[in-house]
């Protein structure tokens, strides 16, 4: 038997214009992200190189150049990019699930899982690192059994287990959402596959934190982790805390009673065998300091059924926490 020869992971991309000094960011980050996407690594490099002389704390910046590198194949570059971005800022978990996907490539899984856990540990409602992190221990697995096929290839509960877990990652390819927590606005881009990080699939989005980021900005993630939890505990079919992210004036489609409203939502819920839902693409406004609205693409998918389209959540701080007072589909 051969062990699995590709481990999907995904690189998390993290692009976007900070919330403050727009022109400055737009002339050259963005900039550098356009030459990034269209493959002009060497000129997209030397924009952020001529950015971080200035600014060389920048988060958003460092990331870029981290992302430069990777696809460039200086994976020792990269990885003390994406290193020094888990010091200077250990809150954000891209930079660890980044790390994970680079350390894997090399086949240090003891030091992928390290940092997957890290990410979690950070953000316990980041999906990509959890889903990643089974990617690790499935490889992990993988050379075990072959380990223990070749002290004895005469067994065939090893050789199923084995086969089940090659045929896991080759059936099919396997290109995932990335669940992207951003420190300054919301995204939640399409992630790559291979371990080799060949060619990731990039969605512009928002994102990244700069050292001197002002008090906006956490407001915009306690807002954001809101939308995330909200989200994982409705792929988690976990009716209770769903429901608990609703506000007690919660607007009800078509003035049910909230009673009715939400034994609808618990039957629909409950009934198929699975879910996933992946918000990206996000915006957040605040209307003052209690009252923001929230608008992003969400894809949802369940046993037999899928969708995908834009909503519009209106959001009321209550108690510390943010809470959805409306939801609007566009």
């Amino acid at each position: 038997m051969n062990i699995l020869n590709r481990l999907p992971l995904s690189v998390v991309l993290l692009f976007g214009i900070l919330s403050i000094s727009p022109a400055l960011q737009a002339d050259e980050l963005q900039d550098a992200t356009q030459l990034f996407k269209q493959g002009q690594h060497s000129q997209a490099l030397n924009k952020v190189n001529s950015f971080l002389s200035g600014k060389p704390r920048d988060a958003q910046g460092r990331f870029l150049q981290g992302l430069i590198f990777t696809e460039q194949g200086k994976i020792p570059d990269a990885i003390k990019v994406f290193s020094s971005l888990t010091v200077d800022y250990p809150e954000l978990p891209e930079p660890y699930n980044n790390l994970a996907v680079l350390y894997a490539s090399q086949s240090q899984y003891d030091k992928a899982k390290s940092s997957l856990e890290m990410a979690i540990r950070t953000h316990p409602s980041y999906a990509t690192a959890h889903e990643n992190l089974g990617d690790i221990y499935a490889k992990m697995a993988s050379q075990a059994y072959d380990r223990a096929l070749q002290l004895d290839n005469t067994n065939t509960t090893t050789q199923t287990k084995l086969a089940m877990i090659q045929d896991l990652f080759t059936d099919k390819p396997r290109v995932r959402q990335g669940a992207v927590r951003n420190p300054a606005l919301p995204s939640r881009p399409v992630a790559a596959a291979p371990v080799a990080i060949a060619k990731p699939v990039v969605n512009t989005a928002a994102s990244a934190a700069p050292a001197q980021a002002p008090a906006a900005s956490d407001k915009m993630l306690s807002v954001l982790n809101a939308v995330d939890a909200w989200a994982a505990a409705w792929s988690s079919k976990n009716v209770k805390k769903y429901l608990s992210h609703y506000a007690s004036d919660f607007k009800t489609p078509d003035g049910e009673s909230r009673s009715a409203w939400a034994a609808s939502r618990k039957d629909r819920i409950s009934r198929p065998k699975y879910i996933d839902v992946k918000v990206r693409n996000g915006t957040v406004d605040f209307t003052d300091d209690t009252h923001a609205t929230v608008k992003f693409h969400q894809d949802y998918r369940a046993s037999n059924f899928k969708a995908s389209g834009s909503k519009t959540l209106l959001m009321v701080k209550s108690g510390g926490n943010w809470l959805i007072q409306e939801e609007r589909t566009r």
